[in-house]
């Protein structure tokens, strides 16, 4: 998922109260109030809140205490301004700006459900702010009611129709809708009307969703645009990218580096480190204290893919903190990962100011950030350098470009030492392969072609990957197989509205029968692994290759043909097919690719080799083993630390 574009909320600013007679309560109240308004001009909200809070003091006046909830907000204290807010809106409940003022404090709190009855709170004959409504619908965005939050979001523009953060925002919903199209659309849109500073990362993102809709021609010039911004940009300056655009869809780790560095100055803009902490040796008395750093503590991959080795973790060794700033989505992935550490901080709705400061309070002595430059960054957290070691790994596939994280954690083919330039940290290699898996998880159950739309003959050729990783050169070569494979039949995932219409036609255009091309829903993850099963090869995709859904592949005992390249990204399904012994699959050009996949279509015998040869993998590859992985990644802290304790800085390590 893209990185969003950090677009504030700009407040309506409260009424003029009127002028009172020079020489009472109200008159004194009435010069509070200009003194308010010369610190507010200086952006100095604290002393702004102060001096308002005395003008209520001597009169209240609705003027006065909405200037009053008004700078809190600005000055960081939703909480308090929420208690003003609630007496205005009882004392004078015809104040609209009370009810839009107070939605804005709660949903900075990110008490959403709150937010939704203030909404629902506000008298009927009352006048409503735009800003009401789209923060009625940015409330629904983060509850998951996304065809309610378009209606919010089209209220305000019945109102405002030429709000470009809107139409933004309504692109958001719509991308959550699976309505990809529409979604590049309303990002388009907003680009036209000026997004200001933001415009290079809604080019991005209008790349992202041209792709995921599978409208190569578009997704290449609105790319080409992010491009040129990106390379024209002075180094080392702030600038609003897209990053996770950028390392998936951009084949050239320097310019991935680039971009990501930008992105990285730009959101530790105005932040002020803590001071430095001296780093501790961690012996027999002492274990040292590892954070990680996420908002996906809920059913995604990157619990997935960690929560054994979560659960193995040596707690005599070390001492476990989640920092969980996502939902609590009340799944059973949930559930285990929040029971695999020892400290669990639910976070959601702090700043990033006070996340850190937590980070500071529990004393974490290596913070790993599972998230880089994606929806829901948590960057400014790391900005703020609250550990002494900061670490990023697992959740981003490519470089932070961020000077605050010390160590990217990868093995000796995602991160060989070679590719050090296109790295801002210091690589470190784990040995094996950077990625955990999780060999609890369930294994396929028996299940057949038929129970799942496949022919009962012929080649199953799976490329079950969102689309945005479906180029039309890939896809393109993937015709060329089904060309050579006349039985065969091309297996892909449905993943939004418009994906299946757009690569039917672009089969129909190459010569392959559009009823070649299989689409299967999204599912559970037990539904999804078991189906797996039934494909004969499941072919990888480029400059981005499957990460997660090729380590199911290989679990379901499906040999993946990949294709290498420099980027980080174009490597994790060699680093993966190296850990299971399967190097043969491994290919460096794309006429190397077409030849392997071609040769395996055409060969079962080897084909059940290789099945046979993955199955075994489950009990005997370290690929799958999380208690394993835990020794090895803890052993990596480890020599992170001593060196910090010594004194020394970060530097290259190597696996051992």
């Amino acid at each position: 998922m893209p990185a969003r574009a950090a677009m504030a909320i700009t407040l309506p600013v409260p009424a003029r109260p009127v002028a009172a007679p020079l020489h009472s309560a109200c008159a004194r109240a009435h010069r509070c109030w200009l003194a308010g308004q010369a610190h507010a001009a200086r952006l100095e909200w604290p002393q702004a809140a102060s001096v308002y809070a005395r003008a209520v003091a001597l009169h209240a006046d609705a003027a006065y205490e909405l200037a009053e909830a008004h700078a809190l907000i600005k000055a960081g204290r939703p909480a308090d301004a929420v208690q003003r807010l609630v007496r205005i809106c009882r004392v004078h409940p015809g104040e609209s700006l009370a009810y839009t003022l107070q939605a804005h404090a709660l949903y900075l709190l990110g008490r959403d459900d709150e937010v939704l009855a203030c909404v629902t709170a506000v008298p009927p004959a009352l006048p409503r702010e735009p800003l009401l409504h789209v923060l009625h619908g940015l409330a629904l965005q983060r509850c998951r009611r996304h065809v309610e939050a378009v209606r919010a979001f089209f209220d305000a523009l019945a109102l405002k129709i030429d709000d470009a953060v809107t139409h933004f925002r309504l692109g958001m919903s719509f991308k959550e809708m699976g309505m990809k199209s529409e979604a590049a659309e309303c990002v388009r849109t907003a680009v036209l009307l000026g997004l200001g500073s933001s415009v290079v990362v809604g080019r991005g993102l209008i790349a992202f969703f041209e792709r995921e809709a599978c409208r190569w021609a578009e997704a290449e010039a609105a790319l080409a645009e992010v491009r040129a911004a990106v390379q024209a940009a002075p180094a080392d300056t702030p600038l609003e990218t897209s990053p996770f655009t950028h390392v998936v869809l951009v084949d050239d780790p320097l310019e991935q580096r680039k971009a990501t560095a930008h992105y990285a100055l730009h959101v530790a803009q105005g932040i002020r480190p803590l001071p430095r902490v001296k780093p501790v040796a961690a012996d027999g008395e002492r274990r040292l204290k590892i954070g990680y750093l996420s908002a996906d503590f809920h059913f995604h991959a990157t619990s997935q893919l960690m929560v054994q080795m979560l659960e193995c973790h040596d707690r005599s060794r070390v001492e476990v903190t989640l920092l969980s700033t996502g939902p609590d989505d009340a799944s059973a992935m949930r559930q285990r990962v929040r029971a695999s550490s020892e400290h669990f901080e639910e976070l959601r709705g702090h700043s990033f100011k006070a996340i850190a400061q937590r980070v500071r309070e529990l004393g974490i002595d290596i913070l790993v950030d599972l998230k880089g430059g994606t929806s829901d960054t948590l960057f400014p957290v790391l900005a703020y350098r609250p550990a002494p070691l900061q670490v990023t790994w697992l959740g981003f596939p490519g470089t932070s470009g961020a000077p605050f994280i010390d160590y990217f954690i990868g093995d000796e083919i995602v991160t060989p030492l070679g590719h050090a330039a296109h790295f801002s940290e210091c690589i470190a290699q784990l040995p094996g392969c950077y990625q955990p898996n999780d060999a609890r998880r369930p294994l396929p159950r028996p299940t057949t072609r038929a129970d799942w739309g496949l022919p009962a003959e012929g080649t199953v050729l799976c490329g079950f990957h969102q689309s945005y990783k479906i180029s039309e050169e890939v896809f393109s070569t993937w015709c060329e197989l089904l060309h050579a494979l006349p039985d065969a039949v091309l297996w892909l995932l449905r993943w939004n509205t418009n994906v299946q219409a757009a690569l039917q036609a672009a089969a129909q255009a190459r010569g392959i029968d559009p009823a070649r091309l299989l689409f299967a829903p999204v599912v559970a993850i037990e539904d999804h692994v078991s189906r797996l099963a039934c494909a004969d090869i499941f072919l990888d995709a480029w400059p981005c290759n499957a990460h997660t859904t090729a380590s199911e592949a290989l679990w379901a005992g499906v040999p993946v043909v990949t294709l290498r390249g420099a980027a980080f990204a174009q490597r994790v399904a060699a680093s993966l097919l190296h850990a299971v012994a399967l190097d043969e699959l491994i290919c460096d050009d794309r006429a190397a690719y077409r030849d392997t996949a071609l040769a395996l279509a055409t060969d079962a015998p080897r084909r059940a080799r290789l099945h046979t040869h993955l199955l075994a993998q489950r009990e005997h590859s370290a690929l799958f083993d999380g208690a394993l992985f835990a020794r090895r990644l803890e052993a990596l802290y480890d020599r992170m630390w001593q060196r910090a304790v010594q004194g020394l800085a970060p530097e290259a390590l190597a696996a051992q």
